[in-house]
């Protein structure tokens, strides 16, 4: 079977038993808990079913074009 030019083999000394998934991943994002009135949670749910964007994208994207209008 021919190799596609992308495959590569890791060499026999590479030892992976040990490695830990995600040891060095730094998600740039955090969970939190926030309790907001159910008009802002229906309206952000709303909006996210038109545009086929997730409703906390639209509200963290609302927030940042607040914050960033407020920075000037």
């Amino acid at each position: 079977m021919k190799k596609s030019e992308d495959a590569f083999e890791l060499r026999p000394e590479y030892d992976f038993s040990i490695a830990v998934r995600g040891r060095f991943y730094n998600p740039k994002k955090i969970s939190t808990s926030i309790r907001l009135d159910d008009d802002i949670i229906l309206y952000f749910k709303k909006k996210a079913s038109e545009s086929k964007i997730g409703y906390q994208t639209l509200m963290n994207m609302a927030l940042r074009e607040y914050i960033v209008g407020h920075l000037k």
